[in-house]
Formats: structure tokens, sequence, C-alpha cells
């Protein structure tokens, strides 16, 4: 290869390290907000020392997160102006605001009412120090807003003026949010975010009860979990079919990858759900591929016999590395179908009020503490290796927004990112395993801890 193409290859091995792991802890905090609202709320409303207790345990997780966040959300943002100037220069119009309104909107509510919320608890009036963590968690969810706006632009542009220089400007305020995937893209990564939340958060509460089957804030973060998961996770799955039919009309070749497409059905025949494959892009077909004929049609056009466009039907320089996007996708949903059985055999249990007796099924549920979060980054590969090989989908292609680096540049800068993370996500995960394993605070101490509060 060229030093080129070895600096385009180590700009996006940077920016998918940097994104898979800033996205893990924008997830953290976007569904760990709405538990702190609730673990307080309970609290205020039937001053359960065990509300309190949660309360106190899991918003340490979240300062530490946007703590360590907010150094990796600063480099991961560097990067368009150090990589990927070229990108910078001709979306900077679009992009620049989005990232902005971010800032300014987001990520200051959220990160300065972060302290205040740590720092203020049992210290401000009960009132205020809720109205803060509501701040907090609207704070979260605006953070995303803003994020996936610049996202869904890039992946369904909409909305804007190309000049003579190549330079993408918004017809007006509006179209920063026009983009026709937005809505889907956003409803999917909230609901995401709550269900991988859940799922840590109840198999912490599992693993804990497992030591300890008395423990009182364990069981309402289980249970609060357990409800958590069996509501949003059937939503989850119609706003996932939804958000593929967008897919479908305005990204079928990242569609056609994730099915593994590569030529029509015969007339008369439906599309074939693929359980596996080996994708060969060379020869532009499967090896090794199990399929069930037809039921893809069910879910791709609701009937036995819709199709889809299929790769072959592309230029072969436009099609998306498919290989990595066929198996993302299925691990997504494969554990997406394993998350919603561990939910119901959980609730089913706590409805016979036996949860606490049941170590098979709290152990299952540890075991898919992190289940969230893999299928999350799963789906995160299969929207942005599905883009490929544009920033900007049809418009823009990723090795011409590479900026004009020399190799030694890009090499000393992409071992400078991967140690600051490496530092940082280390300090973060000990700390967080060592938080995990503690005691909880005492639960005289929290039922009286509104006796020693002072005034905001």
């Amino acid at each position: 290869m060229s030093s080129q193409e070895w600096v385009l290859l180590i700009a996006r091995g940077q920016f998918a390290l940097t994104m898979g792991m800033h996205i893990t802890l924008a997830a953290l905090t976007l569904g760990l907000a709405p538990f702190l609202v609730w673990f307080e709320a309970r609290w205020l409303w039937s001053r359960r020392p065990e509300a309190h207790q949660a309360l106190h345990f899991w918003i340490k997780v979240f300062a530490l997160t946007v703590a360590i966040g907010t150094v990796s959300g600063v480099i991961m943002e560097f990067q368009f102006g150090t990589h990927w100037s070229v990108f910078a220069s001709k979306a900077g119009g679009i992009i620049g605001p989005l990232m902005l309104y971010e800032v300014l909107i987001a990520f200051f509510l959220e990160s300065a009412l972060t302290g205040v919320m740590l720092f203020g608890i049992d210290r401000v009036k009960p009132g205020v120090h809720f109205a803060i963590t509501c701040l907090v968690a609207l704070g979260a969810i605006f953070s995303a807003f803003w994020i996936l706006a610049a996202n869904s632009w890039m992946q369904t542009p909409r909305g804007f003026t190309l000049n003579d220089a190549g330079q993408f400007t918004p017809d007006s305020a509006w179209s920063l949010i026009s983009a026709p995937s937005f809505g889907w893209r956003l409803a999917h990564m909230l609901l995401a975010s709550w269900i991988s939340v859940a799922f840590l958060l109840g198999g912490v509460a599992a693993w804990r009860l497992l030591r300890n089957a008395g423990e009182a804030a364990s069981r309402l973060m289980l249970r609060s979990a357990l409800t958590v998961s069996l509501c949003i996770l059937p939503l989850q799955m119609v706003v996932g079919d939804l958000h593929g039919e967008n897919t479908r009309d305005y990204q079928p070749a990242k569609l056609a990858a994730i099915e593994g497409s590569w030529q029509p059905p015969a007339p008369g025949e439906g599309e074939p759900l693929r359980l596996f494959a080996l994708p060969d892009q060379a020869q532009q077909r499967n090896h090794a591929e199990l399929a069930i004929p037809a039921i893809g049609s069910l879910y791709l056009r609701h009937n036995l016999s819709g199709h889809i466009k299929s790769l072959g039907e592309f230029p072969r320089d436009s099609l998306p590395p498919v290989l990595p996007v066929f198996f993302a996708f299925r691990l997504m949903v494969g554990l997406a179908l394993l998350m919603l059985l561990s939910s119901l055999a959980g609730n089913v249990q706590r409805w016979r009020g036996r949860l606490d007796q049941s170590r098979r099924v709290l152990r299952l549920l540890a075991l898919m503490s992190p289940a969230g979060f893999i299928a999350l980054l799963a789906g995160w590969v299969v929207t942005e290796v599905g883009r490929q090989p544009w920033t900007v989908y049809g418009m823009l292609r990723t090795a011409d927004s590479l900026a004009p680096m020399s190799l030694g540049s890009s090499v000393a800068i992409f071992v400078s990112v991967v140690v600051i993370y490496a530092l940082s996500f280390a300090f973060g995960l000990c700390y967080l395993l060592r938080h995990l394993a503690a005691p909880l605070p005492d639960p005289q101490a929290t039922a009286v801890a509104e006796t020693i509060q002072t005034p905001a």
C-alpha cells in the first residue's frame, strides 16, 4: 500500500476506536440518567432507604462516566481538525453548528450539573436536587439529539446546497435536523441505551444478590431493570423494523450488505432469511450459506415475495465491506433475542415471588450484564461500516475526506490517542469494578440523610 493508503487506514482505525469507546460511555450516561431520576423519585415519595442507597451507588458511576466521556469526546472531535480536515472544510457548515449546539445546550447542562448532583446530594433541598437530576437526564437526551442529528445527516443527507468549491451549506436552520433517518436513529439509540443500562444494572444487582440475598437496594435495582427491559425490548424491535424500512429506502446498499444479498431472487421467489453465510466480496457470492426461503421478505417487505436491491446492482467501488456488516447485524439481533428471553425468565420468576431464590436466573442475568453494550456496538458497526465508502452518503467519499498528512504524523497521533484512551479507560474500569463490588452505603445513614441537608 502507498503511504496515503496507510494514512487512510490509520485514520479510519483511530476514528473507529474513539467512536466505539466514546459511544459506550455516552450510552451509559444516557441510559443511567433515567434510573437515577426513578431512584430519587422513589426515595422522595416513600423515603425508602434502599432507594436512596441505589441512588448513592449509581450516581458515582454516572459522574465517573461523564468525567471520562468528557476526555474521550474532546479527543474524538479533535480528529475533525487532524485526519479529517477536508471533511470538516466541506461539511463544516452543517456539522459545525450541530456540534456547537451539542456543546452549548447539552454538554454544559449535563457536565456542570453532574457535579452539583454528585456533591449536592444530602446537602441541598430534596426537591432542588431532584430537579437537578432531571435536568442532567434531559441534558443527556439533548446531547444524543444533536450528535445523532449530525450522524443522520451524514447517513441520509438532505436540505443542503453544494457550492462550486464542493462545500455543503444548509438551506435553513430546520434542514440541520431534517435528515429522513434522524427520528428513527434517535429513537433506536435512546431505546438501545436504556436497554443496555437495564441489563448492566440488573446484572450487577443479580450478582450482588447471589452474594447477599438480603440486600434490599439490589432487589429494587433488579426489579426496576427487569421492568424496563421487558417494556422496552419489544418496542425496540418495532422501532428497529421501521428503521430498517428507512434504510431500505435511503441506503439500499447497506441493507443489501446486512442481508448478504448479492443477486436478486428468481422471479416469484421472496428474499431468503440468511441465518449464516461467509460473504466473499471478491467473488460477490456467499459460501456456506444457511437460509430459510422467502422469510426475509416478511420483515423486509412484509410479504412473501417482495425484493430489495441486491449488491450486484451497485458499482463495486460503492459497496460497503459486507462481511463485518453481515455478522455485526446478526450479533446485534441474536443478543436482542437472548436479552428478551432473559428478561422474560427473570420477570416470570419475579411474578412467582421466587426471583431472589432462583440462583440460576440470577446467574443468567449477571452473565448478561454486558450484552446490551455489545449489541449496541455491533449496531454501530452496521451503521458506520455499512455507510462506507462514504462520509456523506452518496456525496463525499471517505478517501476524499482525508487530510493531507504524512505517515509519521498520522502514526504519532494514533499512538498518542491510544495511550490517552488506554490510561483513561483503565483507570475508569478499575474504579468501576471496585465500586460495583463495594458495600452499599449504610441504610441507617441514608434513612436520616434529609435531616442534615442544608438549603440550596
